[in-house]
């Protein structure tokens, strides 16, 4: 009797030390491994049509921040001329007598959902100048971009650059202050547009 009993006590200890062991093991919080370079300095290499002849001026230069392994938010400064509707850019039948110049700072966030596969949803408010076919500014609007994309990101030497292959879209709810011969070619253009991007960066 007496042995049987201390055959009971010893294996219910032990049992009862291995559920505490495993009961621990299971509570420990995940600890994932630190984020390497948690920030990044980036642009776009659509600024290389800065070397054709209609240049668009175009100016992109952003700086971002890793939270998380899966979570980053950015801020960007934009800029560039344009001389036809947004909406049908590149494709536009009218063009504008002038121009406009767009300068903004945008905030997003960007979101890894799988390896390199990412989201990102953006907004940009613009201050834009409208200048005459003489290069002369003649009134001023405001313009809220708005951007949902999704790409790719590839990492080279070491996770120290990135490329961004992605396809965008683009929509501008408030566009404000056309002047008249402007808004005549404007009228009916979409507010929306579906564009490719290629940014790059260097992490640090």
């Amino acid at each position: 009797m007496k042995t049987t009993l201390l055959i009971t006590v010893l294996l219910t200890f032990a049992l009862v030390k291995a559920q505490n062991k495993n009961s621990t093991k299971n509570t420990l919080p995940h600890i994932e491994a630190p984020i390497k370079y948690k920030h990044s300095i980036g642009s776009s290499f659509f600024m290389l049509g800065n070397l054709l002849e209609d240049s668009p001026n175009y100016y992109l230069l952003t700086y971002g921040n890793r939270l998380t392994k899966k979570d980053r938010i950015f801020i960007e400064f934009n800029t560039w001329k344009y001389s036809e509707p947004l909406g049908t850019y590149g494709n536009s039948k009218e063009f504008y007598p002038g121009y406009v110049r767009a300068l903004g700072i945008g905030f997003g966030y960007q979101r890894f959902i799988w390896k390199g596969a990412f989201t990102t949803v953006q907004a940009t408010p613009f201050v834009k100048q409208y200048y005459n076919s003489d290069n002369d500014q003649i009134q001023k609007g405001f313009q809220l971009y708005l951007q949902l994309a999704a790409g790719y990101r590839l990492e080279f030497f070491n996770k120290r650059w990135y490329l961004e292959p992605a396809l965008a879209l683009k929509y501008w709810p408030i566009d404000t202050n056309y002047p008249t011969d402007f808004s005549a070619i404007e009228n009916g253009a979409p507010k929306h547009i579906f564009e490719p991007s290629l940014n790059f960066g260097f992490n640090f």
